[in-house]
């Protein structure tokens, strides 16, 4: 009898413990995640690196992030169609890059003449932008989860190799060019192409394009713009605030445990500040860099060409909601909580000029 009790214990204590592991090994979820900017590039690339060391301090290193630098695991571009089918778990990248399978999805990345990031925050958390930007996965037949990750505030309008004093010194030029600011350029008779980051500078030195938009100046800094074009023009009417997401596989999603969850959306809400503050701390001494050392002329747009700009973006915005009705939506909510916002913000705020 003693024996059999003896065996017993032994099978309880082999069934507990394998029974705990099998659970313990169910929380533990490794997310491999490429990203569509390099991470030396700051307030871009380097917030991801800095969330996926949060995932694992805040979860006791039951979850994880492994980091893979564009074009390492999936080519920038691809990163939605390989999150949604499964071949990877998760991805770091900006919905203005799905332009060409989702209309609507720049407007949840960068507006012209739109938001800048404390109101597009607002929206995205505490108006319908985060309903609505899931809604828009769901409804375009993606299998992810969307989270903000990351924004930064204006980026810089554009480098360009002569001066542009009207819209006529625009026609003709060849320009990389992001997102529905690309719809207006192109109005204005500009050929323009959506290149990765590391493809800018090839495509500028070979004369494949005249001229470029990215980011802000600390991140153009360092993919070398001003060694081949020296005229760099503000304000960055095209993109004010940009927003950032980590897509994760809805499946991998799902399975995920509710504290697995809410690290992952907090890590995320945290890289909002982070890469926001990140941002605006660097952009000086860049500007002063150029103009002292690397022989850039800052330039800014006369108020006739920013009319000009404006002008060309209202009629790309109705022309889009009249192709697509999920578009219309999505601008008609954005625009009616500005109109509401606008009250607070000119009677809070102090005039810039």
């Amino acid at each position: 009898m003693k024996n059999t009790l003896t065996s017993l214990a032994i099978a309880a204590t082999v069934l507990t413990t394998a029974t705990t592991t099998a659970a313990n090994a169910a929380e533990k979820l490794l997310l491999k995640t490429p990203i569509a900017f390099s991470t030396a590039l700051p307030g871009l690339g380097s917030p991801i690196p800095r969330v996926a060391e949060q995932l694992d301090l805040m979860s006791g290193g039951t979850l994880r992030m492994k980091v893979y630098e564009p074009g390492k695991l999936v080519p920038p571009f691809e990163i939605l169609d390989a999150v949604s089918s499964g071949k990877i778990n998760s991805g770091y990248t900006t919905a203005g890059y799905w332009a060409g399978k989702i209309p609507a999805a720049p407007l949840f990345s960068a507006v012209p003449f739109g938001p800048e990031a404390g109101e597009y925050m607002a929206w995205l958390y505490y108006g319908n932008g985060l309903t609505l930007y899931q809604e828009m996965y769901d409804q375009a037949g993606y299998n992810v989860k969307v989270i903000p990750c990351a924004v930064i505030a204006p980026e810089t309008s554009g480098w360009f190799n002569k001066e542009i004093n009207s819209p006529e010194d625009l026609n003709g030029l060849k320009m990389r060019f992001f997102g529905l600011g690309g719809k207006v350029m192109q109005r204005l008779g500009v050929a323009t192409s959506l290149l990765p980051g590391g493809e800018i500078f090839p495509a500028l030195e070979k004369g494949a394009i005249d001229a470029t938009e990215f980011s802000m100046p600390a991140i153009d800094a360092r993919l070398g713009f001003h060694k081949l074009v020296k005229f760099n023009y503000f304000p960055g009417w095209h993109q004010q605030a940009t927003v950032f997401e980590l897509l994760l596989n809805k499946d991998v999603w799902n399975e995920a445990t509710p504290q697995h969850q809410a690290i992952i959306e907090n890590a995320c809400k945290a890289s909002m500040t982070d890469s926001f503050a990140e941002g605006e701390a660097i952009q000086y001494a860049a500007l002063l860099d150029n103009v002292d050392n690397n022989g850039v002329t800052i330039k800014t747009w006369s108020d006739e060409m920013l009319a000009t700009f404006r002008e060309n973006w209202e009629a790309v915005a109705q022309e889009e909601a009249a192709n697509d009705a999920f578009f219309a939506k999505v601008l008609t909510d954005l625009t009616t909580f500005r109109d509401g916002y606008a009250i607070w913000k000119e009677n809070a705020f102090l005039p810039r000029k």
